[in-house]
């Protein structure tokens, strides 16, 4: 059996790392250079970042692509090295995670714009982009495949069928609500628990997001819609606002506060639960600490 699918069917509640982008920032990452770069130029500091949370209790490392579909990398001086860009990322978790025996979740984010008839692209080319992008994170060597931060039918659909037509790894499918408890283009917890279970997704969830009792109100949509199917969840710590003097976001949640919500929400049917934007290692510590209280070797 698929080593994540084996971890997540022993019933065991599984921790998932913090934030890549916010804390890339702290550690030098320039504003509008695209984080997925750094696996070619500076893998180190990938793997530093990676490390910090898999030693602060992490059981999941996500891989540093959320931007890596080709159509996505268009900024990026490795576009034409997308496969290879993912397929470095998922080796450069793998290292990390292996400090706890931990697993690696290839992440795939949105493209960057829209399918039509809401924006300008096809259904098509944005599956085959989440499928090259699949097809490398499987390449790499990851156990299961993270399709977060998505926002609209369309492309998650894109996106899954994408990932589905390259590889047979387990799928979570991770909304974000930005307006509340929906979507930025209206999607509803119980309608995407719907599709995407009916579909084959191992889990289904939500990452990002605003405050974390919205967090607790999609949670519970959830649940109410489908009982006792596995959800993952990794909300921001709060919401954030700019400090002047450094021009870096401040999210406004520390660790014990990411602990309390992450023990509710693990109450509620979380069986995967971690941090999104704003989240470091200390948070994550807190998390692994309170939803993981005895911890053994694996």
């Amino acid at each position: 059996m698929n080593r994540f699918l084996k971890r997540l069917h022993s019933g065991e509640i599984l921790v998932a790392d913090g934030a890549t982008g916010s804390n890339l920032q702290k550690m030098g990452l320039k504003p509008g250079r695209p984080p997925e770069d750094l696996i070619i130029d500076d893998p180190d500091t990938i793997f530093k970042l990676a490390s910090s949370f898999a030693e602060a209790g992490s059981d999941i490392i996500l891989t540093c692509t959320f931007g890596g579909t080709r159509m996505r990398m268009k900024d990026s001086k490795y576009q034409e090295r997308a496969p290879e860009v993912n397929i470095r990322a998922a080796e450069i978790a793998r290292k990390a995670a292996a400090l706890n025996n931990g697993l690696v979740a290839g992440s795939l984010g949105p493209v960057g714009a829209l399918i039509k008839p809401y924006g300008p692209l096809e259904f098509d080319e944005v599956k085959a982009a989440f499928a090259e992008q699949a097809k490398a994170l499987a390449a790499g060597g990851v156990d299961l495949l993270v399709i977060e931060t998505m926002f609209a039918i369309e492309e998650t659909t894109a996106a899954f069928e994408g990932a589905r037509s390259t590889t047979d790894l387990p799928i979570v499918v991770s909304f974000s609500y930005d307006r509340g408890t929906r979507s930025m283009m209206g999607v509803k917890p119980k309608d995407a628990i719907k599709k995407y279970a009916e579909m084959g997704a191992a889990l289904i969830g939500a990452n990002c997001g605003t405050t974390l009792d919205n967090m607790e109100a999609v949670v519970k949509e959830y649940t109410a819609t489908l009982p006792n199917f596995p959800l993952w969840v990794k909300p921001n710590a709060g919401v954030p606002h700019m400090d002047v003097e450094t021009e870096q976001a401040v999210y406004d949640m520390g660790p014990a506060d990411m602990a309390a919500y992450a023990q509710a929400y693990v109450k509620l049917g979380a069986r995967v639960v971690g941090g999104c934007c704003g989240n470091t290692p200390e948070h994550i510590a807190a998390i692994a600490k309170a939803v993981k209280p005895t911890r053994t070797d694996r």
